[in-house]
């Protein structure tokens, strides 16, 4: 499937919210309960709560910072 330019911020900002949220909920549940049998649950629990929180705070805040970092830069 091929999107159009005209979806490519929104595209950008879910692809970028899934894999932070990804990355970061599966290192954040590792520090704080260690690698143990429960290990997959609790991180699938977490990252259910994290990725739509993380979506929706890079929706909020991709285009503002987008804007400062276009008149930031040359």
């Amino acid at each position: 499937m091929i999107f159009t330019k005209k979806y490519s911020n929104l595209l950008f900002i879910l692809i970028m919210g899934f894999g932070m949220s990804l990355i970061m909920t599966l290192i954040i549940t590792f520090i704080n309960t260690g690698f143990d049998s429960n290990y997959i649950n609790r991180f699938l629990k977490a990252w259910s709560a994290s990725l739509p929180i993380a979506i929706i705070a890079a929706l909020i805040l991709g285009p503002p910072i987008k804007k400062l970092v276009d008149k930031i830069t040359e």
